[in-house]
C-alpha cells in the first residue's frame, strides 16, 4: 500500500467555503481590483485582510484608511506566519506592523536569501513592485559588497529603485566583504556615494575592520584628515582626473579630482599633485575586460557607472556629511583611523563603538585626547557617544570631561584590571572638571566584582539636566547599600523623566524609593532584578506602600517590576487603578515573577473591578502559565478587554528556569 506524504511547503487547503473566496481574491486581486473590495462589507474586509499578499496590502491600505478601516491585521497576520505563533509581538499600530514586514523583508529579497516564508511566497516578493513598496517603508540599506551581481543590478534594469533609495534611505550599513581594490567593490563603492554623496543618509553603520576601508568611507564625509595609505593609493591631479593611454591599461588607476571633493577646505588646497608606480599587472583578458580602469573617487564611478546622472566636466559630486558613525566592530588599527579623524569631524552628532573584546585603556585615552580636541572647536556637533567595552569604570569620567558638549553617554564596563595602566600625570589634559555637565541621557553597564559607588554619584551631582538614567550590574561590598545611590537621585536629579535600575540590590532601601517617588516627574520606571521582596518582613505589606507611593506618581505611565519574584503578592498591583485617584500606568512589566496560574486570575478578577482609565499592555512573559492551562487560559481572557496581552510559552520542565525565577 502506498500512502502519499504531505508536503510541508504545500499551502494547507482551505478550511471552508469564504476561505475559498478568499484565496481567489489573493489570486486574482487584478481583475477584482481596489474597488470590488471595496464593495465588501467592512467585517468580511477585515477577514480578508489576512489572506493577501504584502503588494495587495500595501495597495489597499490608503484607501482602506480613508474609510477608516485598518490593514492591521493582515500586517500581524504577515509577522505570524513569518516569526511562527510564539513569537511575542509587541507592535499595536498598523504602520509599526508594516515598517516591521518590510524592514524584516526587505534585504532578504533584495539580495535573493531564503527562508521559510520567502520560499513560500516568493512568487508575490520577487517583484519590483515589492521592492519598491518596501523601499517606502525602509530607511536603512546593506552593501553587501561580495553579492556584486544585486548590487549591479540598481546600477541597470533597477535604476528607478537606486532613486528611489537615495530618497529614501537615511542609513547606510557596510559588510565585512567589502575590499577597496576588488573589482567587485567598484558597484558597492558607487552605490554608497549615490546614497551618501548623492542621497539623503547620513548615518553609517560599519561591520568592516578594515582601517583603509573606514578611511575611504570618512575622507571628506565631514572629516578633512587623509589617510597617507589612502593617499598614496589616489592618484590626483589640480582639479580633474588624469587621462590614462593605452599603455596605462596595465595598471589599477585610482584617480581623485581632490582628496576631499570640496569639504576638506584648506588641506584640499596645500595637497601637491603626486603621480603612483604601478602596483600590479593584469591579465590580457582582464585588460579587455574593461574592469581595468578601476577608481576609488567617487566622481569618477559617477561617470563611469551613470555618464547622464554625474555633473558635468569641470563640476564636483557633492560630498554626504556623515551625522553618526557606529562600528559593529572596531579594531586597534580602525581606532587609530578613527582618532586620528575626529578632531576635524565637525558634522558628527553620534558616535558609537563597539570592539571584538575590551578596549584597551591606552586606546581609549587617545579616543579621549581626540573628543578633547573636537569639543575645543566652536563647529564640535557631537554629543552622543556609546561605547563598549571600557576596561574600568574610571574611563567613564575621563570621556566625560573630555567633551564638554556630551548630552548622552552610554558604556559597558568589564573591568579586566584592578588598576589604570595610565599615571595621573598622562592624563593632565584631562582632569576633572568642577563644572556641571549638560548630560541628559546615561547608561552605565557594569560586569565587576565590585563598583566605584562614589564615582557614579559623582557624576551624577555634576548632572543637573539629566532626564534618562540607566543603571546596571552595580555591585558593592557587603553590608553597603545602594541608598547612596537613591539619595543622590532625589537631591541632584530632579529633571529625571526614565529611570531603570537593573541587576542591582535594592530590597533594604525602600523608604529610599519611597523617597525619591515624591514629588518626581518620571514617566518611566524600571526595577528589573532588584530583588525588591527579598528582605522584606511584611512582603505584601511593603509592596502596598510603594503601590500606593507610585499612584500619586502623576506622570508616570511606564512601570517594570520584572523579575523581582513577586510571585503570589503581584495581586497587591491591582490597587495600582483603584480608588478616586487611579495611576497613570499604561504599561506594566512584570515578567519572569514566578506568576503562577491562580496568582494570575486573582490579579485579572481584581483589575477588572478596578479597571485602568487606559488600555493597559501588560507583559506577562516568562511565567508558569502551563502549571495550569485552563486557569491560565481563563485568567487571559479576563483581561484581554482592558489589556494587551504579551505571553509566550513556558515549558516546566525547564527546572533550572523554575528555580531562577522563584529563588
Amino acid at each position: 500500500m502506498c500512502v502519499k506524504m504531505s508536503d510541508p511547503d504545500e499551502e494547507p487547503k482551505p478550511r471552508n467555503l469564504k476561505e475559498t473566496c478568499f484565496r481567489a481574491v489573493r489570486e486574482h486581486f487584478d481583475a477584482v481590483g481596489v474597488d470590488g473590495v471595496l464593495g465588501l462589507p467592512t467585517p468580511l474586509i477585515t477577514d480578508l485582510l489576512p489572506h493577501l499578499t504584502i503588494c495587495q496590502l500595501d495597495e489597499i491600505q490608503p484607501v482602506l484608511n480613508q474609510r477608516g478601516i485598518s490593514t492591521y491585521s493582515g500586517w500581524i497576520g504577515v509577522l505570524q506566519d513569518m516569526c511562527g505563533p510564539k513569537r511575542v509581538l509587541d507592535l499595536h499600530t498598523e504602520d509599526k506592523a508594516k515598517h516591521e514586514v518590510m524592514k524584516m523583508l526587505f534585504t532578504v529579497v533584495f539580495y535573493g536569501f531564503t527562508n521559510f516564508y520567502v520560499k513560500k511566497n516568493i512568487t508575490n516578493l520577487n517583484t519590483p513592485s515589492f521592492l519598491k513598496a518596501a523601499a517606502k517603508c525602509v530607511t536603512s540599506f546593506l552593501i553587501i559588497s561580495r553579492l556584486h551581481k544585486c548590487l549591479q543590478r540598481l546600477t541597470a534594469e533597477q535604476r528607478p529603485l537606486l532613486n528611489l533609495f537615495e530618497e529614501r534611505m537615511t542609513s547606510v550599513t557596510i559588510s565585512n566583504s567589502l575590499v577597496l581594490l576588488e573589482k567587485k567593490s567598484r558597484t558597492a563603492l558607487y552605490v554608497f556615494h549615490r546614497l551618501v554623496d548623492h542621497g539623503v543618509a547620513n548615518k553609517l553603520v560599519i561591520q568592516n575592520d578594515c582601517p583603509i576601508v573606514l578611511a575611504w568611507l570618512l575622507h571628506g564625509r565631514g572629516s578633512q584628515y587623509a589617510h597617507p595609505e589612502l593617499m598614496n593609493l589616489m592618484l590626483t591631479r589640480e582639479g580633474s582626473c588624469m587621462s590614462q593611454d593605452a599603455s596605462a591599461r596595465t595598471d589599477v588607476a585610482i584617480c581623485s579630482t581632490g582628496l576631499a571633493g570640496g569639504a576638506s577646505g584648506a588641506l584640499d588646497d596645500e595637497a601637491k599633485p603626486c603621480k603612483r608606480a604601478k602596483i600590479s599587472f593584469v591579465s590580457s583578458e582582464e585588460e579587455q575586460s574593461e574592469m581595468t580602469n578601476f577608481d576609488l573617487d567617487p566622481q569618477v564611478l559617477c561617470r563611469a557607472f551613470a555618464p547622464c546622472d554625474a555633473p558635468q566636466a569641470g563640476e564636483a559630486c557633492p560630498r554626504g556629511q556623515i551625522d553618526c558613525l557606529k562600528f559593529g566592530v572596531c579594531g586597534p588599527e580602525s581606532f587609530r583611523v578613527l582618532n586620528s579623524a575626529l578632531p576635524t569631524f565637525f558634522s558628527l552628532r553620534s558616535l558609537i563603538l563597539h570592539g571584538y573584546s575590551t578596549f584597551k585603556d591606552l586606546d581609549v585615552i587617545a579616543l579621549a585626547r581626540a573628543l578633547k580636541q573636537l569639543s575645543e572647536s566652536p563647529r564640535c556637533s557631537l554629543t552622543d557617544l556609546s561605547i563598549s567595552v571600557l576596561p574600568y569604570t574610571k574611563l567613564m569620567k575621563v570621556l566625560l570631561n573630555a567633551n564638554s558638549k556630551m548630552k548622552s553617554l552610554h558604556v559597558e564596563i568589564h573591568t579586566v584590571v584592578l588598576h589604570s595602566l595610565v599615571t595621573e600625570s598622562e592624563l593632565s589634559d584631562l582632569s576633572e572638571i568642577k563644572a556641571d555637565l549638560p548630560l541628559e541621557k546615561l547608561t552605565v553597564k557594569v560586569i565587576e566584582f565590585l563598583t566605584d559607588l562614589q564615582l557614579i554619584t559623582s557624576v551624577l551631582r555634576r548632572a543637573p539636566h539629566l532626564t534618562t538614567l540607566h543603571l546596571s550590574g552595580m555591585r558593592l561590598p557587603t553590608g553597603s547599600s545602594q541608598s547612596q545611590l537613591l539619595t543622590t537621585l532625589s537631591e541632584s536629579n530632579h529633571c529625571l523623566k526614565s529611570l531603570h535600575l537593573e541587576d542591582m540590590k535594592l530590597s533594604d532601601c525602600l523608604p529610599e524609593i519611597l523617597h525619591l517617588l515624591k514629588d518626581c516627574k518620571l514617566e518611566e520606571l524600571g526595577f528589573k532584578d532588584c530583588r525588591l521582596l527579598e528582605k522584606w518582613s511584611d512582603k505584601e505589606g511593603s509592596l502596598r506602600q510603594l503601590v500606593s507611593t507610585l499612584k500619586k506618581v502623576p506622570t508616570l505611565h511606564t512601570l517594570s517590576l520584572a523579575q523581582n519574584r513577586l510571585a503570589k503578592n503581584v495581586c497587591v498591583l491591582a490597587e495600582l487603578f483603584s480608588g478616586s485617584s487611579p495611576s497613570s500606568v499604561r504599561r506594566l512589566d512584570i515578567s519572569s515573577n514566578f506568576i503562577q496560574p491562580a496568582d494570575l486570575l486573582k490579579l485579572a478578577e481584581t483589575l477588572r473591578s478596578h479597571r485602568p482609565q487606559h488600555r493597559l499592555t501588560l507583559d506577562l512573559r516568562k511565567n508558569p502559565g502551563d502549571r495550569d492551562p485552563d486557569t491560565w487560559d481563563t485568567a487571559l481572557k479576563t483581561l484581554r478587554p482592558f489589556c494587551i496581552v504579551l505571553v509566550e510559552g513556558w515549558v516546566s520542565t525547564n527546572t533550572m528556569a523554575d528555580h531562577i525565577s522563584n529563588m
